[in-house]
Protein backbone atom coordinates (compact mmCIF):
# COMPACT_ATOMS: atom_id res chain seq x y z
CA UNK A 1 0.00 0.00 0.00
CA UNK A 2 1.55 3.45 -0.72
CA UNK A 3 1.09 6.07 1.79
CA UNK A 4 -0.19 9.24 0.32
CA UNK A 5 2.46 11.90 0.79
CA UNK A 6 -0.41 13.62 4.25
CA UNK A 7 0.43 10.19 5.67
CA UNK A 8 3.82 10.16 4.99
CA UNK A 9 4.24 14.01 6.72
CA UNK A 10 1.87 12.66 9.85
CA UNK A 11 3.87 9.63 10.34
CA UNK A 12 6.97 11.91 10.48
CA UNK A 13 5.65 14.71 12.99
CA UNK A 14 4.37 11.66 15.48
CA UNK A 15 8.04 10.54 15.41
CA UNK A 16 8.53 14.34 16.52
CA UNK A 17 9.18 14.53 20.78
CA UNK A 18 5.85 16.20 21.99
CA UNK A 19 7.45 19.21 23.24
CA UNK A 20 8.12 19.82 19.07
CA UNK A 21 5.14 18.72 18.20
CA UNK A 22 3.15 21.15 20.14
CA UNK A 23 5.17 23.59 18.52
CA UNK A 24 4.93 22.35 14.86
CA UNK A 25 0.73 22.45 15.46
CA UNK A 26 0.80 25.89 16.87
CA UNK A 27 2.61 26.98 13.62
CA UNK A 28 0.13 24.76 11.36
CA UNK A 29 -2.63 26.40 13.23
CA UNK A 30 -1.64 29.97 12.59
CA UNK A 31 -1.17 29.07 8.97
CA UNK A 32 -4.46 29.00 8.24
CA UNK A 33 -4.65 32.74 8.89
CA UNK A 34 -7.90 32.17 11.20
CA UNK A 35 -8.17 35.40 13.55
CA UNK A 36 -10.12 33.76 16.21
CA UNK A 37 -10.94 33.54 20.03
CA UNK A 38 -11.20 30.35 19.39
CA UNK A 39 -7.91 29.45 17.62
CA UNK A 40 -5.86 31.37 20.12
CA UNK A 41 -7.40 29.23 23.11
CA UNK A 42 -6.05 26.16 21.50
CA UNK A 43 -2.52 27.71 20.59
CA UNK A 44 -2.08 29.28 24.17
CA UNK A 45 -2.98 25.17 26.02
CA UNK A 46 -0.97 23.61 23.26
CA UNK A 47 1.82 26.13 24.22
CA UNK A 48 1.39 25.69 27.79
CA UNK A 49 1.18 21.90 27.78
CA UNK A 50 4.00 20.95 26.12
CA UNK A 51 5.90 24.12 28.40
CA UNK A 52 4.67 21.89 30.92
CA UNK A 53 5.94 18.63 29.62
CA UNK A 54 9.29 20.11 28.57
CA UNK A 55 9.24 20.73 32.96
CA UNK A 56 8.68 17.74 33.58
CA UNK A 57 5.30 18.56 35.45
CA UNK A 58 3.18 16.93 32.70
CA UNK A 59 3.76 13.14 30.91
CA UNK A 60 3.09 12.13 27.41
CA UNK A 61 1.74 9.05 26.31
CA UNK A 62 1.37 7.36 23.08
CA UNK A 63 -1.35 8.46 20.51
CA UNK A 64 -3.15 5.27 20.34
CA UNK A 65 -3.73 5.46 23.85
CA UNK A 66 -5.05 8.45 23.79
CA UNK A 67 -7.53 7.49 21.38
CA UNK A 68 -8.61 4.42 23.46
CA UNK A 69 -9.35 6.61 26.63
CA UNK A 70 -11.24 8.80 25.01
CA UNK A 71 -12.84 6.38 23.51
CA UNK A 72 -14.09 4.93 27.08
CA UNK A 73 -14.84 7.84 28.09
CA UNK A 74 -17.62 8.25 25.16
CA UNK A 75 -18.54 4.39 25.59
CA UNK A 76 -18.62 4.95 29.47
CA UNK A 77 -20.83 8.17 29.12
CA UNK A 78 -23.19 6.30 27.02
CA UNK A 79 -23.81 3.72 28.94
CA UNK A 80 -24.18 5.32 32.15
Amino acid sequence: MINSPLEDIEAAALQLASGDRAKLAERLLISLEEDDEILTAWVEEAERRGEAHERGEMEAIDFDEAIAQARARITNRRVA
